[in-house]
Parts: C-alpha cells; structure tokens; sequence
C-alpha cells in the first residue's frame, strides 16, 4: 500500500512538472511589462509569469512575518509544561468544589 502511494505521489508530481514545462514551451513569445516614466522590461512571458508569481509570494510571507513573530513571542512567553500536565488555568482551584 505505501509503495502504491510513494507511486501515486511521483506520478502527480511529474504530471504538475510536465504540465509546467508545457507552459513554459508554448509561452515563449516576448512580453512587455511597462513600469513608470516610460521604462519597460521585454522577456518571454513565461519568465514574466515566474516573476509575478514570485513576487506574489514575497509579498505574502513579508505579510505574515509580524504575525509569526506576535505568534512566536507568545509562545515564550507562556510557561512550559509537561503535555499530559493541566495547566495551571484550567485546573479547578478547590478540588472540593466538585462534591466529591
């Protein structure tokens, strides 16, 4: 069954890369990219393609840095415990409490 999978798995990867690099060949033609005071950037569209892509991802990982760093700092901030341990939180603070 895994040997299946790991084969499933390489197949669904080759098939996205040969899709890719069938893009990449039927996209070969120039495009122009016009940025301000008229400059402009003329490179095959599929290059142009990769690079709004890339930025793209950029954008979103520089996006999400304060977050990860807010998400990071609580972390140390919190005490460490065991995992099987409860927190000091939501233990009841009077066992009693409960009737027992």
């Amino acid at each position: 069954m895994k040997k299946l999978l790991w084969l499933l798995k390489w197949m669904l990867k080759a098939a996205i890369f040969f899709t890719l690099f069938a893009f990449a060949l039927n996209n070969q033609q120039d495009a122009s990219v016009h940025f301000f005071f008229g400059t402009q950037w003329r490179a095959p569209l599929v290059l142009v393609v990769l690079a709004a892509f890339t930025a793209g991802v950029a954008i979103g990982v520089l996006g999400m840095v304060p977050r990860w760093w807010k998400h990071r700092k609580a972390a140390q901030r919190a005490p460490m415990q065991a995992p099987g341990q409860p927190s000091a939180q939501t233990a009841p603070a009077h066992p009693a409490e409960h009737g027992l």
